[in-house]
């Protein structure tokens, strides 16, 4: 296979480079033998060097936004949609104006949207949690604004935690994608969006109409929003024409009994809470607890892609914080070593992630690895897909598809020869992972304190991790990276408890390696449901991986020159976070709060017992609690998970109301909804950021 293909020049050659006529919801409800016959057009020019280029350029811009917002909010945005959409006016422009033979393909663009998202969103998170947190714990007297790692041993971090996480997507798509055929909402409404662009037919306009439709509507949001064009009264800061959220729950208050913990101050903290909080009356409002309703389509429009069942289990999840362990935790005191009293959560707006995040993430981490052990099967023969070199070494395997051994000897033949022809191939897997581990492992010990035996360790608990963050996304388009990395903070805290910097970098492994590897899973599932070949999307993945170093490092000496930055002009909730969760371990375990150490417990049973409840009555499941949707619920603030219950709840409406209508444009527009609100939400805080910051 030659590196680069040519572009389509003829009108034989862009005829092939056409839209599948089937649309990604057929390819989707594909078995993998079928979807070999029927949907994979490997040899159809895809990866080429104006998308590879393409994809690089708006992927190094798109960094530089992400980890300002990540710097400000704590989150990543994706950035597939929104590269997807520019190729597609830039090159369509450029092909109008005679600058190009023929406009990019739909499987050209498909391959830049993963060589963009790489650079601009797998390889940004670690700059925006582990290494803004190290920078904070190494102010003293001597350096008040902190000690910099110089810009080779960041570049050098980042590039390999990139390759770890991209290597190890390698043996998890035949299982996650080809197989269980999970739904990675953003995947899916990538090939959607791109299906929608490219197609002519009076269906697909219709849908093409819808997509853009919600798409302008998607727009809207941002500018009313988050552009900062109104001075705040208070000389805090500027702010949008409209708020975040509103606090549509807060006259509950008034009507329901004042008894209910989730309205009292605990009489130790009553003082001081009322103060913080600005209250005339010793009572607190639900929007205290997050429970407020976040003016956010793309939330909307994901959780109509998700689904109701794991959204509403996710509800249920804040709620639980809200109402019973929040309150328990806001007036749970405990002295420490250092002899100072503090509690499991010190605010109730902060409950999730002070002591959620204690309970949610083991109980992620439990249902994902007995998933992982109830389908052990189906993983050894997704390994042994890719790592045999033969058909005819594969040959003896029976019933590829689930239930199915209906294939003859001749089929079966055909259909590993096909897997071994499409694949990405073993030889590319542990090449990967010999050279991100050495990378990985020789960094981590050459400048982060982390002996090289547990540099290794951490890098095998990263295989098992990154899978459980990996089916999370898939699940509900939700990368879990902040949760697996506490876990890892969790482990090595009591391995190497003298080291803050091993603390924060063993969980850096895992958390941006997760993250790394569940987009390049999401750029596969665009690239499935449009027949494109997975060798070669993995290659204009890795292609990125290059700019966004580049692109990330730079971008944070920028934003922040020392560590007074942080807290100052930029809040950095996520590597706050961090920081908290190392400085317990500078000290000992014995700073855990002791309400932290029941709810990890707590959480790997009951995610347990959930995830075994699904095993074992599977015709239940619809109507059984959700080990993940609940994780979720309790690691992320109330509104979060509201918004995404409300899209799900619209689209079941749909189905069963408009079962026609909803099976057609249902997809679409969330699809446009969150292609819309990315796009203009990064201009807006490009805006905000370098033309209208005071």
């Amino acid at each position: 296979m030659s590196f680069f293909q040519e572009p389509p020049r003829t009108d034989a050659e862009q005829e092939l480079g056409k839209p599948l006529e089937l649309s990604p919801e057929e390819v989707n409800a594909f078995d993998e033998a079928e979807w070999y016959k029927r949907a994979y057009r490997g040899d159809v020019p895809q990866f080429t060097f104006r998308a590879v280029l393409t994809g690089s350029i708006l992927g190094f811009f798109l960094a530089f936004t992400n980890i300002y917002i990540g710097l400000k909010t704590g989150w990543l945005l994706g950035v597939a949609l929104t590269a997807c959409i520019l190729s597609f006016a830039i090159w369509g422009s450029f092909s109008k104006l005679g600058l190009t033979k023929s406009p990019m393909s739909i499987l050209e663009n498909n391959c830049m949207q993963s060589t963009a998202s790489a650079a601009g969103y797998a390889t940004g998170n670690t700059m925006v949690s582990a290494i803004p947190a190290m920078l904070m714990l190494s102010v003293s007297e001597a350096h008040p604004g902190g000690v910099h790692k110089p810009w080779y041993v960041l570049a050098l971090w980042v590039f390999f935690l990139a390759v770890l996480g991209t290597t190890l997507a390698i043996p998890l798509k035949r299982n996650l994608i080809n197989q269980e055929r999970l739904k990675f909402p953003s995947g899916t409404a990538a090939a959607v969006t791109l299906q929608g662009l490219y197609n002519k037919g009076a269906e697909a306009a219709a849908k093409a109409r819808a997509l853009f439709l919600a798409m302008g509507l998607g727009v809207l949001l941002p500018l009313v929003r988050d552009l900062k064009l109104l001075p705040s009264k208070e000389k805090k800061h500027d702010h949008g024409l409209i708020p975040d959220s509103s606090e549509i729950f807060d006259w509950l208050h008034r009507v329901l009994p004042k008894s209910l913990r989730i309205f009292q101050i605990p009489e130790v903290r009553r003082e001081e809470l009322m103060h913080k909080l600005e209250l005339k009356e010793p009572a607190l409002e639900l929007s205290h607890w997050t429970l407020s309703l976040e003016h956010s389509g793309v939330l909307v429009a994901a959780g109509a892609l998700v689904g109701l069942r794991t959204t509403f289990w996710m509800v249920a999840g804040g709620l639980y914080l809200a109402f019973v362990l929040g309150p328990e935790a806001l007036g749970s005191p405990f002295v420490n070593a250092q002899g100072i009293t503090v509690y499991a959560a010190t605010m109730p707006m902060k409950a999730w992630k002070e002591i959620g995040i204690w309970l949610g993430a083991p109980m992620l981490v439990a249902s994902g690895l007995i998933a992982f052990a109830a389908q052990a099967k189906t993983m050894v023969r997704a390994f042994q897909g890719i790592f045999r070199k033969s058909a005819a070494a594969d040959g003896g395997e029976k019933g590829y598809r689930e239930g199915d051994i209906s294939e003859s000897a001749e089929e079966q033949a055909a259909h590993a020869k096909a897997r071994a022809d499409v694949e990405v191939p073993g030889s590319w897997f542990w090449t990967g992972i010999v050279i991100s581990t050495v990378g990985v492992v020789g960094t981590a010990r050459a400048f982060f304190e982390v002996p090289i035996p547990y540099g290794l360790l951490a890098v095998a608990m990263t295989a098992v991790l990154g899978l459980v963050a990996c089916r999370a996304t898939g699940e509900t388009d939700i990368t879990p990276g902040g949760a697996m990395g506490k876990i890892m903070q969790l482990t090595f805290g009591k391995l190497i408890p003298q080291s803050t910097t091993a603390n924060l970098m063993t969980a850096a492994i895992t958390s941006g390696s997760a993250l790394a590897a569940a987009d390049l899973l999401n750029d596969l599932k665009s690239g499935y449901l449009l027949g494109a070949s997975p060798r070669r999307q993995f290659l204009a993945q890795a292609a990125g991986i290059f700019t966004g170093t580049a692109a990330t490092v730079l971008c944070f000496y920028i934003l922040v020159p020392d560590a007074s930055a942080l807290g100052r002009d930029f809040p950095a909730p996520g590597a706050q976070q961090w920081k908290a969760v190392a400085e317990v371990f500078r000290y000992g375990l014995a700073n855990l709060h002791p309400m932290a150490a029941r709810c990890i417990v707590h959480g790997l049973i009951v995610g347990s017992v959930f995830a075994l409840a699904e095993l074992l009555f599977p015709k239940a499941k619809a109507w059984l609690p959700s080990p993940t949707g609940i994780g979720l619920g309790l690691t992320l603030p109330f509104a979060s998970p509201l918004a995404m219950f409300l899209g799900a709840l619209i689209a079941w409406v749909l189905q069963r109301g408009a079962k026609t209508w909803a099976e057609k444009y249902l997809v679409p527009i969330a699809a446009g909804a969150i292609a819309g609100e990315s796009i203009v939400g990064v201009l807006v805080q490009a805006l905000n950021n370098f033309v209208l910051k005071g």
